[in-house]
C-alpha cells in the first residue's frame, strides 16, 4: 500500500468506532479519525500513539464529508461506523446517518481509492431481518436521488418509523457495497460491510434498556453473550488487512450466531 494513504475511521468517538480505532492505529502510519463528537474523538486520539489527527464530521452533511475526503487524501484502511439505533433518533435522521450517509462517503472518497485501499461500512445485522421487497430495494439503491423519502413512501415505507428505518437503512448498506465491490475492484480497491449483533456499548446498552425482546436473542444465540467492541473491531481490523485481500462485495456477521439460530 502507498506510503502517503491515510487509514481513516468515522464514527471513532465512542463505541465500535473508537474500539476499530485502537485496533487499526499503527506507528509510522497516518490516521484520521473523525466524528460529530469532537471532545469525544480527540479523548481516544489522545490515548493512540502515532501520527494521529482528529476531524468534526457530520456525515449527513456533504460539505463535511468532502472536507474529511480532502484531508484525509487516498485512502488506505476507510472504515464507516457512524450510526443510529431506533430508541436515538426519529426515523428520517436514521435514514439520514445510516444509509444516505454512508453512500456520501462512499462517493466523496471513491475517486481516491487506490490499490490497497480496504473499506468496511457498519451495518447491522437487522439489515439481513429486512424483508427483500423489489420496489423498496429500488429506493435504497438510489440513496442520493431526488425525493428519497417520498419515494420510500410510494413504495410503501413508512420513512418516520425508526425501527423501520433501522433495520431498512441497513439493508441498504449491505446493497451498496454490493453495487460498489466491481468498481472499486477496477482500481485495486476492495469495500466490504460488517453485520454486528447485540454489542455491549452505550448505543447497544440503550436499545437493550428500552426493547426487553433483546434479552431473550442474546440468551438464544449459540454465544449467549452480548458481544465486546472489541471482538467486533478485530473484525474489522482483519478485513482491511491484508490477510482479507480476496474479500470483496461481501457482508460479515459478527452476531454471536443469533441470525444462524433466530433469524
Amino acid at each position: 500500500m502507498a506510503a502517503e494513504t491515510c487509514d481513516v475511521v468515522i464514527g471513532a468517538g465512542s463505541g465500535m468506532g473508537a474500539a476499530v480505532a485502537r485496533r487499526v492505529a499503527r506507528p509510522g502510519r497516518r490516521l484520521l479519525l473523525a466524528d460529530l463528537d469532537v471532545d469525544a474523538v480527540e479523548e481516544v486520539a489522545d490515548a493512540l500513539a502515532g501520527d494521529v489527527e482528529v476531524q468534526r464530521c457530520d456525515v449527513t452533511s456533504a460539505d463535511d464529508v468532502a472536507a474529511l475526503a480532502a484531508a484525509a487524501g487516498p485512502p488506505g484502511a476507510l472504515v464507516v461506523t457512524a450510526g443510529l439505533s431506533p430508541t436515538m433518533a426519529s426515523g428520517r435522521r436514521i435514514w439520514e446517518v445510516n444509509l444516505l450517509g454512508a453512500a456520501r462517503v462512499v462517493s466523496s472518497f471513491e475517486a481516491m481509492v487506490t490499490a490497497g485501499t480496504a473499506s468496511v461500512l457498519f451495518a447491522s445485522v437487522a439489515g439481513h431481518g429486512a424483508p427483500e421487497i423489489p420496489a423498496v430495494d429500488a429506493v435504497l439503491d438510489d440513496p442520493s436521488g431526488a425525493s428519497f423519502f417520498e419515494r420510500l413512501a410510494a413504495a410503501g415505507i413508512d420513512p418516520d418509523e425508526p425501527g423501520v428505518a433501522y433495520g431498512f437503512s441497513k439493508r441498504g448498506v449491505l446493497r451498496l457495497v454490493r453495487r460498489r465491490a466491481l468498481a472499486w475492484g477496477r482500481r485495486g480497491a476492495r469495500i466490504l460491510s460488517l453485520s454486528p449483533g447485540i454489542v455491549d456499548t452505550p448505543m447497544g446498552r440503550l436499545e437493550f434498556e428500552h426493547q426487553p425482546v433483546m434479552a431473550g436473542m442474546v440468551a438464544e444465540s449459540p454465544l449467549g453473550r452480548t458481544i465486546d467492541p472489541d471482538e467486533v473491531a478485530a473484525v474489522a481490523a482483519f478485513l482491511v488487512s491484508d490477510a482479507a485481500i480476496a474479500m470483496t462485495g461481501s457482508d460479515v456477521l459478527v452476531d454471536g450466531g443469533w441470525l444462524a439460530v433466530g433469524g
